[in-house]
């Protein structure tokens, strides 16, 4: 099924700076995904994203299945719903695989619309040595 309208201006994060960087913002957790954003606070710039899968949610070809899953999802709904400045980093789980992709797709735009809450502050480290 072919798009109604040209597919958005999404960027990539390359390095793994950028994806650490991501790391430090905004977690939203999906049936099938985890999504983390971060605002750059750049208005002018595209929206970037990035895909990561470990070893433990299965092997080289099912990685890779998810991968290729969630990046069609971005390409087909999800990459109209980013805003500008923003970084995503989409960690995939193993349930990625057997979702129904219609499914998986208005899970990622929910959690893309999602709007962003008020981060805890993180609690004193109160241990001693």
């Amino acid at each position: 099924m072919a798009p109604d309208r040209p597919s958005p201006e999404v960027g990539r994060l390359k390095k793994r700076a950028e994806f650490l960087a991501v790391r430090d913002g905004e977690r939203r957790r999906g049936p099938f995904f985890v999504l983390e954003v971060l605002d750059r606070g750049v208005l002018d710039e595209a929206p970037r994203i990035g895909y990561t899968v470990t070893k433990r949610q299965g092997n080289a070809v099912e990685r890779n299945r998810m991968r290729r899953r969630l990046r069609e999802a971005v390409h087909l709904a999800a990459g109209f719903d980013m805003k500008p400045g923003h970084d995503y980093v989409v960690v995939a789980r193993r349930d990625t695989l057997k979702a129904p992709f219609a499914k998986l797709t208005q899970s990622l735009v929910n959690r893309i619309e999602q709007p962003a809450r008020e981060r805890r502050p993180k609690a004193p480290d109160n241990r001693t040595k």
